[in-house]
């Protein structure tokens, strides 16, 4: 189950980086096809760097877009929004740097 799943997740890896072009990402997946175990090692210990770099990226703008779209959905207009975060910023529930962070969210979706 783990080998799968270090398989899978080494593929997408190859797949989303923007870095290896065409015939490389080929190489690197016909190796991953024929020598799997080996394969995976050497991308994890040569491109481990990059791969861990792209996950936290990919995450982000996975949660900007849900955020993008549930707003969308939503109807919340961006004043409405940074309205309510004032209010939770005078009430002290958040700090100014959490208010801060979310008036610029709002204001780049």
């Amino acid at each position: 189950m783990a080998f799968l799943t270090m398989l899978i997740s080494v593929i997408a890896d190859l797949f989303r980086d923007r870095a290896l072009n065409g015939w490389l990402k080929a190489v690197w997946l016909i190796c991953l096809v024929f020598v799997p175990i080996i394969s995976i090692l050497v991308y994890l210990i040569a491109r481990g760097d990059g791969m861990a770099a792209r996950n936290p990226r990919q995450a982000i703008a996975r949660q900007d877009a849900q955020s993008a779209y549930i707003r969308s959905v939503a109807g919340v207009s961006l004043s409405d929004e940074i309205g309510k975060a004032r209010g939770l910023l005078d009430a002290g529930t958040i700090t100014a740097e959490e208010y801060t962070l979310i008036k610029e969210r709002a204001l780049s979706g």
